[in-house]
């Protein structure tokens, strides 16, 4: 440190750097540990970079990176709906259902991206910006166990009539990605996932998940 330079600024950065470069998120324990700060002034980090939704605490008490970090540079939102739109066609057009990337936003999943099938009579309307419980349907879902299982592979999540009557759902969410917490799935006007749906969505979500690596 230097006389021009603000310790406080120095240690909430280095907090970003340290959520950022885990999957699991850190407790506030273990960022004073980190940081070699008492745990007061680990909360004040937080709480400040809370309010510029920079960080997140979820359910059991874990800080991680907020998605206020892709609103710093007006270009990230759309790099990573772009870096995901090509296997989400491929998805939709294959399965005859409507795709989407779902991103964790707080407590609740966002949808940051949907794709649409061109050739279908008919399909489930589902819209970028659209939010949703964790705890209900395949997209949140599919985040929330990858929390249980940090270092297994893609597992796959179905829902029916969670979030919309007579729709069922399927998602798988993304592994590897630092500092993103997020799902691939479909969304298709059904009683049931049809067996050959489940394979597809997890390759889906592992070639997101590389676009974004």
């Amino acid at each position: 440190m230097t006389a021009e330079t603000s310790q406080t600024l120095d240690r909430g950065l280095r907090v970003l750097k340290l959520l950022a470069d885990t999957d699991h998120g850190l407790t506030v324990t273990e960022l004073s540990k980190k940081l070699g700060v008492n745990r007061t002034v680990v909360y004040r980090l937080l709480a400040t970079l809370e309010q510029h939704a920079l960080v997140r605490r979820d359910l059991g008490g874990r800080a991680r990176v907020g998605l206020g970090v892709l609103r710093l540079g007006r270009q990230v939102h759309p790099l990573v709906r772009e870096a995901a739109l090509p296997a989400l066609r491929s998805l939709a057009e294959d399965i005859g259902a409507t795709a989407h990337l779902t991103l964790v936003d707080g407590n609740e999943a966002l949808a940051v991206a949907v794709v649409e099938p061109t050739w279908t009579d008919y399909h489930v309307a589902y819209r970028a910006g659209f939010r949703h419980p964790l705890d209900r349907g395949a997209a949140g879902r599919a985040i929330l166990a990858a929390r249980q299982k940090p270092t297994g592979g893609t597992a796959l999540t179905l829902t029916h009539g969670e979030l919309e009557t007579g729709a069922s759902g399927a998602a798988a969410a993304l592994v590897g990605v630092t500092g993103v917490e997020g799902s691939v799935g479909v969304v298709m006007l059904s009683d049931s996932v049809p067996e050959r749906v489940g394979p597809r969505v997890v390759d889906a979500a592992r070639e997101v998940a590389e676009a974004l690596r």
